[in-house]
C-alpha cells in the first residue's frame, strides 16, 4: 500500500471518527500530551492545543501525559521540571481546558504504565523499532548524538502511555502515523497471544488533526529553542515586538500565496486564526497597505485574541503552586487505571502468582 493510498484511508477514518465524535462523544477516551522540555506558544496552541479544547467540549474524556521520562531520550540537562511543568499547566487553563476534567499526570508518578513496558517490548523487533521513522527523525535531530536505548525503545513507552488507560483516540499529525501504529500493533499481538477469547486492549484510532505549521520570527518552524517562538506567556508589549520582528519579503503588495511567500501567509494565518477572516480576502483588503499595515492589523487582532488567555493563565498564576494540585489529583487517578490494567495484564499472562 502506498504512502498516499494510506494517509487517503486515514483521512477517510477521521472524517468517521468526528460523525461519531458528534454522535456519542461519551465513547471516546483522547490520550495526548507532550514532553515537558519548555512553556508552550503559538505554534502548540494552533497546532494541539486549540483541538484538544474543541474534543473536551464536545464531551470526549482527555487524559494529558506530561512525558516527563521522555525529556531524557536524547538529552543530559533536563533543567528545572518541576518549573517547566507548572508553566505548561498554567498554559493549559489559559488556552480553556478545564483542568478539573482532564486528567493530567506524569510518567514517572505512574509506576505501573512503565512496567507495561517489559511485556510489551517481547511483542515487538529490535528491526521493527529499528526503522521506526518517528525514531530516525527525533534522531537526525540529535545532531549525530549516540541513539539512547529509550529512545530507540520510544514507540513502546508511548504504547504504555495510551493503552494502560485503555485510550482509543489518538490526535495526530500525517508524520505521526507510524507511530500509532506500533501502538496498534502491541495492542494486537498481545490479544492474539494472551487474550485469545475477548480481546483485552484496543486498537486506538488515530484521529487525523490539522497541524498547521506556524512560522516564527525568522521564517522557520516556531520552536523554543529557536529563539522565534511567541509564548503563550506572553504580554502585549511582547506580543507587538514579536510581530514587528516577523520576517516577510520585499514583494510590497500583500498576496496570500503559502508557496511562494510563506511568511506573508503564516501572518495573514494567524490573523484568521485572531479575525476568523478569510486569508486570501484579508490579502486582497489590505493589497498596497503593505506589510506595514498587515503588522499593525495583526499586532491589534492577535492582543485582542489572547487577552483571555493572558487573563486566565495570569489569575492561575496568582495561586502560586496551586495549579499542581490538578497534577496531584491526574496522578492519582492515573495510577488507579494503571494498577487495575497491569493486574490485569498479570492475570491474562499468568504472572498474578
Amino acid at each position: 500500500m502506498s504512502e498516499t493510498t494510506t494517509l487517503d484511508a486515514a483521512r477517510a477514518r477521521s472524517a468517521r471518527l468526528e460523525q461519531q465524535i458528534a454522535e456519542n462523544p461519551g465513547r471516546f477516551r483522547v490520550l495526548t500530551g507532550e514532553r515537558p522540555t519548555g512553556p508552550l506558544h503559538l505554534g502548540h496552541y494552533v497546532g494541539t492545543l486549540a483541538n484538544r479544547v474543541r474534543l473536551q467540549q464536545s464531551g470526549v474524556e482527555l487524559m494529558l501525559i506530561l512525558a516527563d521520562y521522555q525529556v531524557i531520550t536524547d538529552r543530559d540537562d533536563i533543567g528545572d521540571l518541576r518549573a517547566t511543568i507548572r508553566e505548561i499547566l498554567l498554559d493549559y487553563v489559559a488556552v480553556g481546558i478545564d483542568v478539573e476534567k482532564a486528567t493530567i499526570f506524569t510518567h514517572s508518578a505512574v509506576p505501573a504504565l512503565n512496567q507495561l513496558m517489559l511485556p510489551f517490548l517481547s511483542l515487538v523487533s529490535v528491526a521493527e523499532l529499528d526503522r521506526n521513522p518517528t525514531v530516525k527523525a527525533e534522531t537526525a535531530a540529535t545532531g549525530g548524538r549516540a541513539m539512547s536505548g529509550l529512545m530507540l525503545t520510544y514507540p513502546v513507552h508511548q504504547a504504555a502511555d495510551i493503552l494502560f488507560c485503555h485510550g482509543n483516540l489518538v490526535p495526530v499529525g500525517q508524520d505521526q502515523l507510524p507511530h500509532l501504529e506500533m501502538t496498534r500493533v502491541v495492542a494486537r499481538r498481545f490479544n492474539q497471544r494472551y487474550a485469545t477469547d475477548a480481546p483485552y486492549f484496543p486498537e486506538p484510532d488515530a484521529l487525523l488533526a490539522p497541524t498547521p505549521i506556524v512560522l516564527g520570527t525568522d521564517g522557520t518552524k516556531m520552536s523554543k529553542s529557536r529563539g522565534n517562538a511567541l509564548m503563550l506567556s506572553a504580554t502585549e508589549d511582547e506580543t507587538a515586538r514579536w510581530v514587528k520582528r516577523a520576517k516577510t519579503d520585499a514583494e510590497r503588495h500583500i498576496t496570500y500565496d503559502p508557496q511562494s511567500r510563506p511568511e506573508v501567509a503564516n501572518l495573514l494565518d494567524l490573523l484568521t486564526l485572531a479575525t476568523g477572516e478569510d486569508p486570501a480576502l484579508a490579502a486582497e483588503r489590505i493589497g498596497d497597505g503593505g506589510a506595514g499595515t498587515l503588522k499593525r492589523e495583526l499586532t491589534e487582532a492577535l492582543v485582542e485574541h489572547l487577552r483571555p488567555l493572558r487573563e486566565r493563565r495570569a489569575a492561575a498564576a496568582s495561586a502560586g503552586d496551586d495549579v499542581l494540585e490538578v497534577l496531584r489529583r491526574g496522578n492519582e487517578r492515573a495510577n488507579e487505571l494503571a494498577d487495575a490494567t497491569l493486574a490485569d495484564v498479570r492475570r491474562l499472562m499468568g504472572t498474578d502468582y
